[in-house]
């Protein structure tokens, strides 16, 4: 299984929007929250087809073609959202109108009526569904072209789209609490408990033979006497004990634990693409 960016940049983009869905489903994040992912996973997703476009056979076209429709439907979304800015986020409006009367009641003084159009509507999060749709047809096209087991391949190309996913987007919500602060940490304990159910499932795909294991007892010459083969195992023990420490932070009432939580995932994404990236350059 070569390691490719185009096919890379594909597998990153699905796991990313896929869980921007998970969060904007909730109507909880402010609007912006979406913009920002669907411009960075759809950029993605065009880049990907862009290193990719000089690779020849099937599984390369379904690959390019599969990641192309992922960055329309992304655009398509993005487009939507902003024509619908004005209704804004439901929850988002329900949480400030509350606070606003607790002010209200507190102080006596009447809160501001809302400007806003009860007859706007709202932006349809399905939308965001439909990228990851095209993602994962890109995938099945990519285990072809990356060489040997193609239905391995393809696990390992759609647990790792979909752990990589969790880890960026966890990380990238933790940094919108500075714009939002007064959300709530449901969104973000969400992406964490995601990451922490897919982490068994990424260390198992590469445990499969041919896999690390192969590494680890020298039937596969990584060059250095085993180490790359540790530092994976080192990669994957850190990625979760990150996760775990993050998950604790969380509980912690101060503002500044979701920052602290922040901190924790950027070092998980390291960690963790050491985790899917590292045995697929070494057992190619």
């Amino acid at each position: 299984m070569q390691l490719d960016l185009a096919t890379l940049l594909a597998q990153w983009a699905t796991g990313g929007l896929f869980f921007c869905w998970v969060t904007t489903r909730r109507r909880e994040v402010g609007i912006g929250y979406g913009w920002l992912l669907r411009i960075s996973f759809g950029v993605m997703a065009v880049l990907s087809v862009i290193s990719g476009a000089g690779d020849a056979g099937t599984g390369a076209a379904i690959r390019n073609v599969g990641t192309a429709l992922m960055a329309l439907a992304a655009g398509v979304a993005l487009l939507q959202s902003y024509v619908r800015r004005a209704a804004g986020v439901r929850g988002q409006r329900e949480l400030h109108a509350a606070r606003a009367q607790r002010v209200a009641t507190m102080t006596g003084v009447p809160s501001p009526d809302d400007d806003l159009d009860e007859g706007e509507r709202e932006f349809d999060p399905r939308l965001d569904l439909v990228g990851p749709v095209f993602g994962v047809i890109a995938l099945f096209g990519a285990a072809s072209f990356v060489g040997g087991d193609d239905a391995l391949n393809l696990l390992r190309l759609l647990v790792g789209a979909f752990f990589l996913g969790a880890v960026s987007d966890a990380m990238l919500l933790g940094h919108w609490y500075l714009v939002q602060p007064g959300l709530g940490r449901e969104p973000i304990r969400e992406l964490v408990k995601a990451v922490a159910g897919l982490w068994p499932f990424e260390l198992i795909v590469y445990l499969v033979p041919v896999g690390m294991v192969s590494v680890l007892n020298g039937s596969v010459d990584d060059g250095y006497n085993g180490l790359m083969g540790w530092m994976w195992v080192v990669a994957s023990v850190t990625t979760i004990g990150l996760v775990i420490a993050t998950w604790f932070a969380l509980k912690e009432r101060s503002y500044s634990a979701v920052m602290a939580a922040t901190g924790l995932m950027y070092l998980a994404i390291l960690t963790g693409f050491g985790m899917d990236l590292l045995p697929r350059a070494l057992l190619g």
